[in-house]
C-alpha cells in the first residue's frame, strides 16, 4: 500500500480522509483511500477506533453464526480469532512475533531492526504467536461459554482495545526507530490531548455497552480497555528504549498484546 507522504499541516483532513485511510491501512476493506499525508495520517489514527468496531463486530458476527448452528464456544472463538487475522492480512500477528524476535535478540538496536525486516520467523516469534493466540482462543471460548453475548462483547471490546493502542501508539513524542516505512509514516501524528481523548471515549462507549448485560459487564469492558492501553504501553516503552522509536512491527504488537490483554480481563470473573 503506498505510504503517506509529507504534506503542510495547513491543509486539514476530513473526517472522511480519516476514515478512508484507517480502513484503508488497517484492514483489506475496500475504502479508496485518496490521501496519504501526515493530516490524513493523523485523522486516520484517531479513526483507528472505529475500524475496530467493524472488525469486531464482524468477528463476534461469525462467532455468532456458529453457535446458532449448533457449534461450541470453543470453535465460535477459533473462527472470532480469525476474522481479524484475515481482515488484516495478518499483519498485526506478524509484527508481533517480528517485535518477539528483535527484542529476544539481545542485540543492539540495529542489528534488532534488520531481524524484525527478514522475512523468517524465528524463535522467539514462533513462541509468542502460539502463546498469544492460545491465550485469546481460551478467553473467547469462556466467554462464548457464558453467553452468546458475553462472547460477542468480548470480541467487539479487544477489537477496539488493539485500535485504542494504536491511536496512543502514535501520539506525539514517541519517535520512529527507522526514516521510512508505514511505522515513521504514522508516528507521533496523534496529538496527546486526542489520542487520550480517543481512549476514554472507547472505554465509555464499550461499558455502555455492557451494562445492557448487568453492572459488572459494563465495568468489566471499560477496565478491559484501559488494562489493555496499560499492557500496550508498556511494550511500546519498552520498544522505545530497545530499538529507538517505533516501527510498523511495533505497532502490531502493540495491537495484538492490547487484543489479548482485553480477552483476559474479559474472561475473569
Amino acid at each position: 500500500m503506498p505510504e503517506p507522504s509529507p504534506a503542510s499541516p495547513a491543509v486539514p483532513a476530513s473526517p472522511a480522509d480519516g476514515l478512508r485511510f484507517a480502513f484503508g491501512t488497517l484492514t483489506v476493506l475496500p475504502a479508496g483511500p485518496t490521501r496519504w499525508d501526515r493530516p490524513a495520517a493523523r485523522a486516520g489514527m484517531l479513526c483507528a477506533p472505529v475500524v475496530g468496531l467493524v472488525v469486531g463486530a464482524l468477528a463476534a458476527a461469525t462467532g455468532l453464526v456458529l453457535l446458532f448452528l449448533g457449534a461450541g464456544p470453543l470453535l465460535a472463538a477459533v473462527a472470532s480469532v480469525a476474522v481479524p487475522a484475515a481482515l488484516t492480512r495478518g499483519l498485526h500477528l506478524d509484527g508481533l512475533a517480528d517485535t518477539a524476535d528483535g527484542l529476544g535478540s539481545g542485540k543492539p538496536a540495529e542489528d534488532a531492526l534488520r531481524i524484525m525486516k527478514q522475512s523468517d520467523v524465528g524463535p522467539f516469534g514462533v513462541l509468542t504467536l502460539v502463546l498469544v493466540l492460545l491465550a485469546q482462543v481460551a478467553a473467547l471460548a469462556q466467554a462464548y461459554g457464558g453467553s452468546w453475548a458475553r462472547g460477542a462483547l468480548a470480541a467487539v471490546t479487544s477489537a477496539v482495545a488493539a485500535r485504542v493502542a494504536l491511536t496512543l501508539a502514535a501520539r506525539t513524542g514517541v519517535p520512529a526507530a527507522r526514516p521510512e516505512g508505514l511505522g515513521a509514516a504514522v508516528a507521533g501524528v496523534v496529538p496527546v490531548r486526542g489520542a487520550a481523548a480517543v481512549a476514554v471515549l472507547a472505554a465509555g462507549l464499550l461499558a455502555g455497552a455492557g451494562a445492557a448485560l448487568g453492572t459488572y459487564d459494563a465495568v468489566r469492558a471499560g477496565l478491559a480497555v484501559a488494562v489493555a492501553a496499560g499492557a500496550a504501553e508498556v511494550l511500546l516503552r519498552h520498544c522505545v528504549r530497545r530499538f529507538g522509536g517505533v516501527t510498523g512491527d511495533v505497532f502490531g504488537g502493540v495491537a495484538e498484546t492490547a487484543a489479548t490483554t482485553a480477552l483476559v480481563v474479559m474472561s475473569l470473573g
